[in-house]
């Protein structure tokens, strides 16, 4: 664990050396502030809640997230700099591990960051604040889903872009895979079975729930799993590549 650490501070104090995590954040709280109030319509649903800026979260998360993602071993490789990684007394799990705690702590500071939205609808009157809750957990446990995926695709090459673009393609199918155009469109050719295995899937499915205050175990452990599987994968990657 402390290995893992040393990679994480190292890593967490690399995306603020440069200007990565503050454009990352200034394009999120942007976005954010731009869908939630012209695309939401906060103030004429007449609601006191968060559900217009949480529903946009999946769409931000689908090109955000790979774009922080691409650089996280892409960039050790092009450089040669994770020939020197492999050779430090860490493990390829420890250094995946750590990069990615690094990332996901970001992507929970360009969240708490949005405090001002809860604020203002606790302003315009009395939202539920559990719910709200449950729907900031939920959307960072999505994200760290987003970015387990986008890690191991910088793992699949050298070049960011192709990372980036990978990661978009894999993640947009999980967004995708339980949406009701997917399903609608496979209606009669695929047997109820496989499509609710394939809604089963969908980040949007577990994540609704979420954002609308239910916390149940299944979402949680989804998110948790996919994470860790993509990690895993990367992890393998990379144990390939030291191989050859």
């Amino acid at each position: 664990m402390g290995n893992t650490l040393i990679i994480l501070r190292r890593e967490f104090s690399s995306f603020f050396a440069t200007p990565v995590a503050y454009v990352f954040i200034a394009i999120f709280l942007s976005l954010s502030a731009v869908f939630t109030f012209s695309f939401g319509s906060l103030y004429e649903r007449g609601q006191a809640d968060l559900l217009p800026f949480f529903n946009f979260h999946p769409w931000l998360y689908l090109f955000l997230v790979p774009a922080m993602a691409m650089r996280s071993w892409s960039e050790e490789r092009k450089s040669g700099s994770i020939e020197l990684l492999m050779t430090l007394p860490i493990s390829v799990w420890q250094a995946m591990l750590g990069k990615f705690l690094a990332a996901w702590l970001v992507l929970g500071l360009a969240l708490a960051l949005t405090f001002p939205l809860w604020l203002t609808v606790n302003y315009l009157g009395n939202p539920d604040n559990g719910i709200i809750l449950a729907a900031y957990l939920g959307s960072w446990l999505m994200s760290g889903a987003f970015l387990a995926i986008g890690m191991c695709m910088s793992a699949l090459s050298k070049s960011q872009v192709i990372a980036f673009i990978l990661a978009v393609v894999v993640c947009f199918l999980f967004v995708l895979s339980g949406s009701g155009l997917i399903l609608n469109a496979f209606n009669d050719v695929l047997p109820v079975l496989v499509l609710d295995t394939l809604a089963s899937f969908s980040f949007l499915s577990h994540f609704d729930a979420m954002a609308k205050g239910v916390i149940a175990l299944n979402d949680v452990g989804y998110f948790v799993l996919v994470a860790l599987v993509w990690l895993y994968a990367g992890r393998l990657v990379i144990e390939h590549k030291k191989a050859e």
